[in-house]
């Protein structure tokens, strides 16, 4: 099996918007041939993203709190990022992956299960509901939700390591779901995890099943002002 090369930008907490520019930014660079196949992983501050299919009542923030409600692109309904959730967002050419949107979702959500595997905890798709599961009782550990343009992916998975999922529920219907539990793979393993704990078994995972060898993005193509995470920080 040949890997074909791709970056990885691995950032700190981003601002949403911000983070949406450097996507559309890396997008026009990956679609016309620029770059290759490339990876952002980051944290976002306290922010509600609202997707395409975001129904009238899903939103119930609480007066006072201090979150962001930014209207999105993506596929999907409204979810909830913030500080302890690990953001994958792959920029890829889907003419290198078939050109099967299908396909690219289920590579994502193995991508996610092939992660968590790694870190001890075991997780499964449920057929009729989006993102990965923890089973018995079901329990929602990561959301996905992507955008295709010409072939070329942005927005991606969102994954639960350390924070409280309350606002999942108390601050919005998370992806349409009345009554849906939310975990975190702290919670599943009773200990405290970081963030930078679980980059390094994203980006094997993607590697494996996108087939790439990832390398971090170079100083020179990274859009500015965007600030990478300093080189060992996963």
């Amino acid at each position: 099996m040949t890997s074909r090369p791709g970056y990885v930008l691995q950032l700190p907490a981003t601002p949403y918007r911000e983070a949406l520019a450097l996507q559309r930014s890396l997008a026009t660079s990956v679609s016309e041939g620029a770059i290759p196949d490339t990876v952002v992983l980051l944290e976002h501050p306290p922010v509600i993203t609202l997707g395409r299919r975001t129904e009238p009542g899903e939103v119930h923030v609480p007066q006072g709190a201090e979150v962001e409600i930014v209207e999105t692109d993506r596929g999907g309904k409204s979810t909830y990022h913030g500080p302890g959730q690990l953001v994958c967002y792959p920029i890829f050419n889907l003419t290198r992956h078939g050109q099967d949107v299908k396909r690219y979702c289920r590579d994502l959500e193995e991508a996610l299960i092939r992660t968590l595997a790694a870190l001890g905890v075991e997780a499964t798709r449920i057929e009729g509901l989006t993102g990965i599961w923890l089973e018995s009782p079901p329990r929602k550990i990561a959301s996905i939700g992507i955008h295709i343009s010409k072939w070329v992916t942005t927005h991606g998975y969102a994954l639960n390591v350390d924070l409280d999922p309350a606002p999942f529920t108390d601050w919005i219907t998370a992806c349409g779901l009345e009554d849906a539990a939310f975990t975190t793979i702290a919670r599943e393993l009773g200990r405290p995890v970081e963030v930078d704990e679980v980059r390094p078994y994203a980006v094997a995972a993607l590697e494996e099943v996108f087939e790439l060898e990832l390398q971090e993005l170079p100083a020179e193509l990274l859009p500015q002002p965007v600030h990478a995470q300093p080189t060992g920080a996963y």
